[in-house]
């Protein structure tokens, strides 16, 4: 399958069947669909992200709407899917249309709505503390630490809350209508911005990051509708190995991959020419890992909230490309 290349020159990569059937097999813990679901996209099948979607929702049996990015808010709001598999762009995209429509509305109409916008965002950070979903870096707090930031997000998301369901029912239900997508969105192929992430949070559209390569078929992480953690792209497909080293001493950052596709394409270049050989050795060791160039960190387990029900979720850094 030919990638542009974005950590290098284009190039063809081989992708075998097992790599795609473990995609198959495990994309179902990211998106459960069941037959009849409806899903729109715009991504060319070409793409190893769309590709290995495609073969995923199919055997499924649900339904496929393609579209462009001159039609995408009309097939929308037309075929109101319960997923859209696109990028960020698209994302930021339909983002930036909801912003203008806000814009051309009266003074005071787009008051009310970027204030019930601003609420909302509060409301939803504090509700992900008292939630045990707000991770950071930092090793676990003392537990009269967290208490007190649990109770505090706890009482104070209580006050907003009535707020919060008043601007759900005025404005984000109008927004939802246009755009559907009423189970998620699915991101990947890019990064997703941050202040993007939280606005369809907010607003109460579910946005699922994730991140892959082609090399790897493509998916290696994504988030699960349980554990959505925003700013992350979740936990490792299963059968997946992920850890994070530093490039020159081995210890800490760099994000390298061990899954079923170092079992597969690469190692049949090895025989046609040195510079094939000369690359695969830049990426894939002795022992199998595949260097993404990537810079992401592994947060730690309950590393923050009093709750603390998730564990182990893949934070990535721009780096060498576009995540």
């Amino acid at each position: 399958m030919y990638t542009s290349g974005t950590t290098g020159n284009p190039k063809g990569v081989t992708i075998t069947h097992r790599n795609l059937l473990h995609q198959i097999k495990t994309l179902w813990d990211i998106a459960p669909i069941i037959a009849g679901d409806r899903f729109l996209s715009m991504l060319p099948p070409w793409h190893a992200y769309e590709r290995a979607a495609e073969y995923f929702m199919f055997s499924y049996g649900i339904e496929q709407v393609y579209t462009t990015v001159k039609n995408l808010k009309e097939d929308l709001k037309r075929y109101q899917p319960d997923y859209l598999i696109s990028v960020p762009l698209v994302y930021e995209t339909l983002y930036s249309a909801i912003q203008k429509q806000i814009a051309a509305n009266s003074a005071l109409r787009k008051i009310i709505a970027l204030t019930f916008i601003k609420i909302s965002l509060i409301y939803m950070e504090l509700k992900r503390i008292y939630e045990g979903k707000y991770l950071t870096k930092q090793q676990q707090q003392s537990p009269l630490i967290a208490f007190v930031d649990w109770l505090w997000a706890r009482v104070a998301a209580t006050v907003l809350w009535p707020i919060h369901i008043l601007a759900n029912m005025l404005l984000y239900s109008k927004i939802k209508s246009a755009i559907g997508i009423s189970k998620a969105g699915i991101s990947g192929g890019g990064s997703l911005p941050l202040y993007i992430d939280k606005f369809y949070e907010a607003i109460g559209i579910t946005v699922q990051n994730g991140y892959g390569l082609t090399e790897s078929s493509p998916v290696v992480a994504a988030r699960r509708p349980a554990y959505n953690i925003l700013g992350s792209v979740g936990h490792p497909l299963k059968h997946t190995e992920i850890k994070v080293v530093d490039a020159a001493t081995n210890e800490v950052y760099l994000l390298v991959l061990k899954a079923l596709s170092k079992l597969g394409g690469h190692r049949l270049w090895k025989d046609i020419s040195r510079y094939f050989f000369s690359t695969i050795k830049q990426v894939l060791d002795d022992d199998g890992w595949l260097t993404t160039g990537d810079l992401g960190w592994i947060a730690p387990c309950h590393s923050a909230g009093e709750v603390g029900i998730v564990e182990v979720f893949l934070f990535l850094k721009d780096e060498q490309k576009i995540l």
